[in-house]
């Protein structure tokens, strides 16, 4: 099976363990002294003994018995990256050529839920999307990173789900930020995996479905700017720290691209699924 770590709530505690057939072993009761979060487990290249340490354990704990939450508490960054799938420059209809360079932008961990948890449709609009994407997790730091050195700097894979307010993105001229970090908007999780090597990234299939609905279906051997360049050309500008989170771009299918659109409302559920890692499911309600 493969290891998966993840951060969860019990008894209004935050913890970290390994998900296994039975439940969660509570690694945090263990190493939480060395580790306070996955986040420093990461950093000090941990997450291999915190794997070894939960086999042959029992569970402490039953998943329907834990809220999981974002697997990285507080990262310094949260970069996303837009049209990244070759059908996505497409859709914009602009007549523009595949950009040169990739677009982005940053993310609050505000905005983001766990695995569970319900997306929250704000007061201010009706134009809740998803985005279904796969995530790197960095490990080591690094800065002007070589291409042929960059997956070196990844500890970890997970999902998200880039939840977006649409006619917000298109509030200003150049920015996409408030429709970007509406609070609880999006999601992250379900845990990480942690990566071992090129063949675990090279062609992920990943999927979004919507009240189990197929609606994004995509391969990450389609991106326009591999993981490679993405860790070279961020570290660029940016110095990359372990527990900073690479959301690298959705496929074609969301819902603002049809006509009329389908934005999310209370009681749909979403589910973000890619071989290897898992499914991140999320429900949606309203802003009380």
């Amino acid at each position: 099976m493969t290891a998966r770590l993840a951060t969860f709530t019990q008894g209004g505690t935050l913890k970290y363990g390994a998900v296994t057939d039975d439940g969660i072993v509570d690694l945090s009761a263990r190493y939480g002294g060395d580790y306070p979060t996955l986040r420093e487990a990461i950093a000090h290249h941990a997450l291999q003994r915190l794997i070894d340490a939960a086999a042959n354990q029992p569970a402490d704990f039953a998943l329907d018995d834990v809220t999981l939450r974002p697997p990285i508490p507080s990262p310094e960054k949260i970069i996303c990256i837009g049209v990244n799938y070759p059908d996505r420059n497409a859709e914009y209809k602009d007549g523009q050529d595949a950009p040169k360079f990739p677009s982005m932008f940053m993310r609050t961990p505000r905005s983001f839920v766990g695995h569970g948890a319900p997306l929250v449709r704000p007061k201010a609009s009706t134009q809740l999307d998803y985005e279904g994407e796969v995530v790197l997790v960095i490990g080591k730091a690094g800065r002007h990173i070589a291409e042929r050195d960059a997956l070196d700097h990844i500890a970890a894979l997970t999902l998200c789900n880039e939840g977006t307010i649409r006619d917000w993105v298109r509030h200003a001229k150049f920015n996409v930020t408030q429709g970007k970090n509406f609070d609880s908007t999006g999601s992250l999780g379900p845990w990480i995996v942690p990566y071992t090597d090129e063949s675990q990234i090279a062609d992920i299939r990943l999927t979004t479905h919507v009240n189990g609905e197929l609606r994004q279906d995509d391969r990450t051997s389609r991106l326009m700017f591999g993981f490679r360049y993405l860790l070279s050309y961020i570290s660029t500008f940016t110095t990359l720290v372990p527990g900073d989170v690479i959301v690298t771009g959705t496929p074609t299918g969301a819902g603002a691209r049809f006509d009329p659109p389908r934005y999310l409302v209370p009681g749909d559920v979403i589910e973000i699924e890619a071989d290897g890692i898992g499914t991140l499911r999320n429900g949606v309600i309203d802003e009380e």
